[in-house]
């Protein structure tokens, strides 16, 4: 037996390896040629020729894998590679039975499964599987359906022996179905790996990632696993009951043929001379019984003895005469287990017929294996229809169905989803398209709706901010621009005054976008202005407006602000920066620099925050440029930042220009800058130029 084990094991690794080299060259090309195609059928075919002459020899009979080739062939390769393997082993297969006496008993089946098993691969790959690889476990079940049918077709060929078909099964019909089954699995996990796909088995996984087909499939084993076992149960249990039936009615004719002569005659001799004229079998046994004389004469197909009996045996005979069919043990006479009827012939003599049980149920042997393997090809086949159907019917649409909608998911709107291979599918098709048609007729709707609504806020938030840069004061020149990212943004700017001669000027980045940090710099605008006019210098007034921010400030958000308060009279600004952006100052006849100034954080984040105050002097002449992140973040197509050295430098090239031709010049350069890249942040810019009143005068 380990022999036979180590001997299959190397035929089907041999098997496995010649088809991992062949695949390594196949796979590396789409598309084959007919002599390739035709090079990989003639090379399987070789395989299963060789395996027919050199076999395993095991208990008399030689055991092979040669069926592995034309199933790989045409399974892993191309139909056309699976027929011409098949044909080959098959043809050769029956000419060496057939002419040279090689495995004659078994010529037609070995030949006809062989030559079946490469058309079956090649119409599997063809119209089943579509060109894929079959799973691991489909591979598992066609190897060994293969050989199962291999058996069966042993059985069907040789209807004129079937007892020697019945010990040529017994005997081959395990490894090669077992070595067949696993070859054929091995090979498509080796062609797995070389794919550069990974076997993955997760016995645990969780029902909710577990695909449908899986659970399908397992479901489905169990249930065809419990309706073979049922169906061959009571198959077994008919025709032993069939078999049972058979003999006690033929021991039943017997007893009463022998009773009926020995009764008519009255003459022990004539029956005697009835038993030894009867061409007894020798498979059972007759013992006519003197419970007088304590003697047993046996007949055993032509053989006649007289022994003496044993008490126990004189007890047996007389207890069951007349009661039917009993079992008991007759080894002594004919070596098995015996069915037996004992009649009572007359006060002295009795006669028991016995049949072995081995012959009476010889027939339900040979009848249970054919059924045997007829059952596992009927469910097999079942299974595998059945789980390609649902792959192909259920789960192909599914992903299709999928597929659709995680593209609508994704954004894609217009996706339509168009699975119409069943009525179910179809209707769910409908209802998905008729589901996004609503949802796009409502996107649209609140699309609108937001739309104009944005352009009242956008409109409110204009209004906000000042317009009128030509103030009463011949010592200012001063302009602004807001451009939001969205249709209203978060920024904002503001300048107005306190008290004759005293300026505020304010420039602020709200965190966010859209309405909400308008809203919340219309609330911090507002609260600036507020305490502005209240006389507070600029530390004290932000630190107010900071606690007025923090109050109900439920969405977290922040604001950075500048804020600068100058006497026009003095040339004396005040100054204090909450976590914002540097000023830039260019004094009279030089260039734009930064002002590094002391920051305090930004404002509506912690209450109580102290805040820094600084000053600037300002001369006539001098120029100031404050504005938000928006400018120095700004991001071209190279992902490359506008910084603030290059708005520097850009102020530097505009600095004769009026305020309101600088600022427009540098949202222009930034914009050239940016190219196709779309601004994502608000960009604010505030331009101011101090004349001292006396110089404006002369």
């Amino acid at each position: 037996m380990l022999t036979m084990i180590l001997q299959m094991t190397g035929a089907t690794a041999i098997y496995v390896v010649a088809t991992a080299l062949l695949w390594h060259f196949w796979h590396k090309k789409q598309d084959h040629t007919a002599l390739q195609k035709l090079a990989v059928g003639l090379f399987f075919g070789l395989c299963s020729v060789a395996a027919n002459h050199f076999g395993i020899d095991y208990i008399d009979m030689v055991l092979n894998v040669r069926d592995i080739g034309p199933l790989a062939a045409g399974l892993f390769f191309d139909p056309m590679s699976g027929i011409i393997s098949g044909l080959i082993g098959g043809i050769e297969r029956y000419i060496v039975g057939e002419f040279f006496n090689i495995g004659y008993f078994t010529r037609v089946a070995c030949g006809l499964s062989t030559c079946l098993a490469g058309i079956l691969a090649a119409v599997l790959h063809k119209w089943v599987y579509e060109g894929k690889r079959p799973s691991i476990i489909h591979c598992l079940f066609l190897g060994a359906e293969m050989e199962v049918f291999h058996m069966y077709a042993i059985f069907i060929s040789n209807r004129d022996n079937m007892s020697m078909a019945s010990y040529v099964v017994k005997v081959c019909a395990l490894p090669m179905i077992i070595f067949t089954g696993l070859g054929l699995m091995a090979c498509s996990i080796v062609i797995l790996q070389l794919s550069g796909s990974r076997l993955r088995i997760h016995l645990k996984t969780p029902i909710r990632n577990t695909p449908i087909d899986v659970r399908f499939q397992r479901w489905l084993m169990i249930v065809v696993f419990i309706l073979f076992a049922f169906s061959f149960g009571l198959t077994y249990s008919l025709h032993t009951r069939t078999a049972y039936e058979n003999a006690r009615d033929d021991m039943q004719f017997q007893a009463y043929q022998y009773l009926f002569t020995f009764q008519e005659n009255r003459d022990l001799n004539a029956l005697q001379k009835v038993l030894d004229d009867n061409n007894i079998s020798t498979d059972s046994i007759y013992l006519l019984v003197d419970v007088k004389e304590q003697q047993l004469l046996t007949y055993t197909g032509f053989e006649k003895k007289s022994i003496p009996a044993e008490p126990e045996e004189i007890s047996m005979v007389k207890k069951n005469a007349g009661q039917g069919t009993f079992y008991a043990n007759l080894r002594q006479y004919l070596g098995w287990e015996c069915l037996c009827m004992s009649i009572k012939l007359d006060g002295r003599y009795y006669l028991l017929i016995g049949t072995p049980t081995t012959v009476i149920y010889a027939s339900r042997e040979s009848q249970m294996l054919e059924t045997l393997f007829l059952l596992i090809l009927v469910f097999t086949a079942l299974y595998l229809l059945t789980t390609v159907l649902v792959e192909r019917l259920v789960v192909r649409n599914l992903e299709k169905v999928n597929g659709s909608l995680a593209r609508i998911i994704g954004g894609h709107l217009n996706e339509t989803v168009s699975v119409e291979e069943s009525a179910e599918f179809t209707r769910l098709s409908e209802d998905i398209n008729a589901t996004v048609t609503a949802l796009r007729g409502y996107i649209a709707a609140a699309e609108k709706q937001m739309e104009e609504e944005l352009t009242l806020a956008a409109a409110i938030q204009d209004a906000a901010l000042p317009k009128n840069f030509r103030l009463p004061y011949e010592s200012i020149e001063l302009y602004a621009l807001m451009t939001p990212a969205r249709q209203v943004g978060g920024d904002f700017y503001d300048f107005f005054f306190i008290r004759p001669g005293q300026i505020v000027l304010v420039i602020a980045d709200v965190s966010g976008k859209g309405v909400p940090a308008s809203l919340f710099m219309m609330r911090a605008k507002t609260a600036i202005k507020n305490y502005a006019r209240s006389g507070l210098g600029p530390a004290k007034l932000l630190e107010s407006v900071n606690n007025a921010l923090c109050e109900g400030n439920d969405t977290d958000m922040f604001v950075t602000v500048w804020l600068g308060i100058m006497d026009l009279e003095t040339g004396l600004m005040r100054c204090a920066n909450a976590g914002h952006e540097y000023p830039v100052l260019m004094r009279a006849g030089g260039d734009y620099e930064l002002i590094k100034d002391k920051h305090g954080l930004v404002l509506a984040e912690f209450e109580d925050i102290p805040m820094k105050e600084y000053e600037i002097r300002m001369n006539s002449g001098d120029r100031l440029f404050v504005y938000t992140d928006g400018v120095p973040e700004a991001i071209s197509s190279s992902r490359e930042q506008y910084g603030t050295t290059r708005m520097t430098e850009c102020l530097n090239s505009l600095k004769a220009c009026s305020q309101q031709e600088l600022l427009t010049g540098v949202l222009e350069d930034i914009r050239h800058f940016a190219g196709d890249e779309e601004q994502f942040d608000d960009i604010t810019m505030l331009g101011f130029t101090y004349i001292h009143p006396k110089e404006k005068q002369a």
